[in-house]
């Protein structure tokens, strides 16, 4: 006989994010920047488009915490308010990404024959152009603008996504529950939804993370460039552009801009790994057998006289 003296917790992948170390990193990082956007909606501590001719180049210290550029505005304020844009870019990109991705990979994966290899060869057509290059290229046409941006880099990791979700969606499309799902009377999009996702997720996951931190690097390169984010919207890559001359002189200017994008980028990537391995059940059995969760069931034999 036995007793259950607690009980399972219903989001365990959580409980094995956090107890990661690349995982609270991530999810600490990611938030930060999500609030910081969040907060810049409504207050920052300056204006980050007001000049102060008195003030420019200002050391770090108060009341500037990062000092001031050129013209005297507020760097800090500047950051605060280019959060935004990073956000808009990374989620806007991320759910572009998953549409195409998602639509690739089924009709590459769950159609009929000639429709599956049409599928595959447009992707490994489109797969053959980098995301800059598209990005750049429509641009040049169209303007440098965040929804240039967001769809290009959408569209881009969009294929990558379906080239990489693909191969596993038709591995696990002959497994025993998709075909006892099938005999039960789902609908192709159905089994889609109930088990081919959720089998495939880690690796759309890792995916995924990585569109978003490449979109927030493209972002930033395409801004630095002219091509992203006019002058007058606040972005990192903007800020960026505008500080790298004066290097030599303002070495420390030059550091936050630069810090703000690589951390986001490397939180990103790191919250995807983590993710993955956090979902994957295969990775995280072997683990919580050798080192059993804080409130997992517990078998506790009772002595009988």
């Amino acid at each position: 006989m036995a007793r259950h003296t607690a009980r399972t917790p219903r989001t365990p992948w959580l409980r094995r994010l956090w107890a990661l170390s690349t995982g609270r990193f991530g999810l600490i990082v990611v938030a930060v920047v999500a609030l910081t956007a969040l907060v810049s909606l409504f207050w920052t501590p300056f204006d980050p488009q007001q000049v102060s001719i008195a003030e420019r180049w200002a050391a770090p210290g108060w009341p500037h915490a990062l000092g001031t550029d050129g013209t005297g505005r507020d760097i800090l304020s500047l950051l605060m308010a280019g959060s935004r844009t990073t956000v808009l870019v990374a989620v806007g990109a991320g759910a572009i990404a998953t549409v195409i991705g998602v639509a690739l990979a089924a009709l590459g994966a769950l159609t009929a024959r000639w429709l599956r290899e049409s599928v595959a060869v447009l992707v490994d057509i489109l797969i053959a152009f980098p995301v800059l290059i598209i990005a750049m290229m429509i641009s040049a046409v169209w303007g440098g603008s965040l929804g240039v941006v967001i769809w290009s880099v959408g569209i881009g990791f969009g294929v990558n996504i379906a080239r990489v979700t693909r191969p596993e969606l038709r591995r696990v499309l002959h497994s025993d529950f998709v075909l006892a799902g099938r005999a039960s009377g789902l609908t192709p999009l159905q089994n889609l939804w109930r088990h081919l996702m959720p089998n495939v997720a880690p690796v759309f996951i890792v995916q995924l993370s990585w569109g978003m931190a490449v979109a927030v690097l493209a972002e930033a390169g395409l801004s630095y460039l002219g091509f992203g984010a006019p002058i007058t919207e606040p972005s990192w890559g903007v800020l960026l552009a505008q500080l790298q001359q004066y290097i030599s002189v303002y070495p420390l200017s030059v550091l936050w801009p630069g810090l703000a994008i690589t951390l986001t980028v490397l939180g990103l990537n790191l919250l995807g790994d983590a993710l993955r391995e956090a979902t994957d059940p295969t990775l995280s059995r072997g683990r919580d057998r050798l080192h059993p969760p804080r409130g997992a069931i517990r078998h506790v034999p009772e002595v009988v006289a």
